[in-house]
């Protein structure tokens, strides 16, 4: 017993599930058991009393008639044997026969609390008539029904009793086997799970079949390993999602935008690092508070309470705020503030918070202004511009249009500024408009507008006039101020302007048409002689729309080919032997006809079409050049021009080697003719071009020599092969001795630098006998021929092989 008493309580300790399943399976198996017994019992009670009962109707059924027979015989002797012969039957303890009328036989006895059975019975005689004899009544003793079910009770308990703790005990052991046991493994893996070991799986100690995976036992198991899938996969987005956040916070955190997080009520609850360093608030200090509470205190803290009353309401209205505001430092300090408002919404939607993203915008709001004079005023100079001045204009003429007075615009364009700027080099060129500015700016009033249009142009509008003479008098200061020279890299040089005036609303009564009637007479002021100024006349508008029609022409003629070369040829002065032919450029057009290049050659420059016209000029020279070599049998040069724009185009270069391959002439055999004008420059880029050229074989000349400023020191600083004197040098050789000298002077000291010379403009055999007199190498002018078209030149050198000299 204590053996089995200490096992009870070490199952109890160890394994209280088992414990609890055998003390429930013993109750249920007793109070089964019993009920089961006592259904048993009580039917084999009942059996035995109707066995009773039975017994008494037996009883009846086999003694009355005998017993009737007896009584009525009067047979007691019989009668007692039969009545003894009743009591000797099993449980029958007790006879009571009542005889008519009134007398008893009695036999056996009842125990005292015995439980009994009584039947009884009536004895009648059968005869002619019926009679009543008497009534017998048995009575049974249950006793032994009784002590047979008491011990059946012991029995039926005790055996049920051991059969039930032995099926128990057999069933814990199976359960404890298959389930417990396992479930006790289950307990340790989890009270032994952690996040440290989720990659162990769970296992039991039983086989691994498809049927215990299926039972209940194996979905447990399964439930438990995907559960730890699902926590191993749920930590691992977890990590992501912290990894995530702290990116997200770091982000905001380091964000350069300052970043402020309030609750529903506008409250503040997170401030980054760059809020604080843009306003100088601790965080600490301002949680809490109202955006609009960092703000100044009395009346600029009522404007911004309402700033902030109208984003709220924006921002529940539309959703999102954005916009500048001028906030402020804790310093006191004002700033230009970028700000986006926007809410804060959970899963459902719900309204959680706001977050206010702000960006100091002070520096771009100084650029804007910087920008918004850019718009409006000239960078270089500080005048207004071009847009500023048109508004400027209308607004002087809608006054005047109410005042019924006069207003006077003026055009200024300087006079060989391109000249300036081509010798002396552009910054020369910006201090010249800044001083030209200044003059200008010095002769006005102070309700005039001077403002610069572009490169060398101003406009200047005189409101409220009282005559058409004053914008005379302001033309003739303008015009005195630009009398002393201008100091430029250290050297005086004298520009002056020519000025158009154009008056409202004598010549025009709208702002566009003036600006082109102060043009056009600007250009008639320049056609005049320059340095002076002129006024707007009806005839004007004719010569600038020529103007405008000769440019659009001109953008058409290239490819339309109206554009043709004439030939001039440049002759030994010496021996009258050809030596080359130069390109002259004619533009022979069907509306206005043959064009000379002093007319649109300068167009050409101003509008950019010199450059395509140039490459065309380059591509036809250089392979009429190569047609004449084959039709002669000899090899003739070519010259051809430069301007100075087409020279510094970045693909000059090529377009010259593009040419020369193209048409297969020789390199030695291509002249250029490069202005004085442009060596002055003496940039970086200018040298390069001129080297490479000479790199090639190509041929350099100076041309125009004498006409600018002094190029001598310039000469030795490049490769050039040729000078080439000017006409108007030679014309007056013979008349004009210091022209002669001067001539004689460049011939020498071109020798002396090892460049040949080309005389321009011969027309006199005169002046060709001088030339060879000084050894001048080369002639070129009408005393030899004139320029000729390809067609006719190339008759011209079929015909004559030498030149008379």
């Amino acid at each position: 017993m204590p053996n089995l008493s200490k096992h009870f309580q070490r199952l109890h300790t160890g394994s209280p599930l088992s414990f609890r399943l055998l003390a429930w399976i013993l109750l249920f198996s007793s109070a089964f058991t019993l009920i089961a017994s006592g259904i048993q019992l009580y039917s084999d009670y009942r059996k035995d009393v109707g066995l009773i009962d039975q017994r008494l109707k037996v009883i009846e059924s086999g003694y009355a008639s005998s017993l009737a027979r007896s009584l009525w015989a009067l047979d007691q002797k019989l009668l007692q044997t039969q009545m003894e012969g009743i009591l000797s039957l099993p449980d029958i303890a007790h006879l009571r026969l009542r005889i008519e009328p009134d007398s008893e036989l009695v036999m056996g006895s009842i125990p005292r609390d015995a439980e009994t059975k009584t039947h009884s019975f009536i004895l009648m005689h059968e005869g002619d008539q019926s009679f009543r004899l008497g009534e017998l009544t048995v009575t049974a003793n249950l006793d032994r029904v009784y002590r047979e079910m008491k011990q059946k009770i012991g029995v039926i308990l005790a055996t049920q009793f051991l059969k039930t703790l032995f099926v128990s005990i057999l069933i814990l052991l199976i359960i404890r086997h298959l389930v417990t046991r396992h479930l006790s493994d289950m307990a340790a893996y989890a009270r032994d799970f952690s996040l440290e070991n989720l990659s162990e799986p769970l296992t039991l100690d039983r086989p691994d079949s498809s049927a215990n995976r299926r039972d209940e036992l194996g979905q447990v198991v399964d439930a438990i390993n995907q559960m730890r899938e699902r926590l191993n996969t749920d930590i691992a987005r977890q990590k992501r999602d912290a990894a995530e956040i702290r990116k997200f916070s770091k982000a905001i955190e380091q964000s350069p935008s300052s970043v402020l997080i309030c609750d529903r009520q506008w409250h503040i609850e997170y401030v980054n690092q760059k809020f604080t360093q843009l306003t100088g608030f601790d965080h600490k200090s301002i949680l809490g508070k109202h955006p609009a509470e960092l703000g100044d205190e009395g009346g600029q803290n009522r404007e911004r309470q309402n700033l902030w009353q109208s984003i709220r309401l924006q921002v529940q209205r539309v959703g999102v705020w954005q916009g500048e505001v001028n906030s402020i430092r804790k310093s006191g300090e004002r700033f230009w503030e970028q700000l986006v408002v926007t809410p804060i919404k959970d899963n459902d939607g719900e309204i959680t918070g706001y977050l206010i993203l702000g960006e100091d915008v002070s520096i771009r709001k100084r650029y804007e202004q910087q920008l918004l004079r850019q718009a409006n005023y000239d960078i270089l100079t500080g005048l207004p511009n071009r847009m500023l001045a048109l508004d400027r204009l209308k607004l002087a003429l809608a006054q005047a249009r109410r005042e019924n007075t006069l207003v006077g615009v003026m055009f200024l364009d300087l006079d060989n500024f391109k000249h300036i700027n081509d010798t002396l080099g552009h910054d020369a060129g910006d201090n010249l408009l800044i001083e030209a500015a200044r003059r200008i700016s010095s002769c006005l009033r102070g309700t005039s507008t001077v403002a610069r249009l572009g490169g060398d142009e101003f406009l200047v509008v005189l409101p409220g006039l009282p005559g058409p003479d004053a914008c005379s008098q302001v033309a003739e200061r303008i015009l005195k101020t630009f009398s002393p020279p201008f100091t430029l890299n250290a050297q005086e040089v004298f520009v002056t302007t020519s000025i158009g005036i154009a008056i409202f609303p004598t010549d025009s009564d709208n702002s566009g048409t003036l600006l082109q009637h102060a043009d056009a007479a600007m250009y008639e002021a320049k056609h005049n002689g320059k340095s002076s100024y002129a006024h707007f006349s009806p005839e004007m508008s004719e010569v600038s729309h020529e103007r405008l029609q000769m440019e659009s022409l001109m953008r058409r003629a290239l490819e339309l080919n109206e554009f043709e070369l004439h030939y001039q040829p440049i002759v030994h002065t010496e021996t009258g032997k050809l030596q080359a032919a130069e390109a002259l450029l004619r533009w022979n057009n069907p509306t206005l006809g043959l064009v000379m290049p002093d007319r649109f050659i300068p167009l050409a420059e101003e509008t950019g079409l010199i450059t395509p016209v140039g490459e065309w000029v380059m591509q036809e020279a250089c392979r009429t050049a190569v047609g004449w070599g084959k039709t002669t049998g000899r090899s003739i040069g070519i010259s051809v021009n430069v301007s100075p724009r087409q020279f510094r185009d970045p693909g000059f270069f090529d377009g010259v080697m593009s040419a020369l391959r193209s048409s297969g002439l020789k390199p030695e055999l291509l002249e250029l003719e490069i202005t004085e004008r442009l060596l002055l420059d003496n940039s970086i880029e200018t040298a390069t071009i001129l080297y490479q050229l000479d790199k090639a074989g190509v041929r350099l000349s100076v041309d125009d020599f004498g006409t600018g400023y002094s190029a001598l020191s310039y000469l030795k600083s490049y490769p050039f092969d040729v000078l080439k004197i000017d006409k108007s040098f030679v014309n007056d050789v013979n008349k004009e001795p210091e022209d002669a000298s001067l001539v004689r002077a460049i011939i020498n000291m071109a020798h002396s630098l090892g460049l040949k010379v080309i005389a321009e403009g011969v027309e006199e055999e005169s002046q060709a006998d001088f030339l060879r007199r000084e050894h001048c190498d080369y002639s070129q002018g009408y005393y030899y021929s004139r320029p000729q078209t390809g067609k006719d030149f190339e008759g011209w050198l079929k015909s004559t092989h030498r030149i008379p000299v």
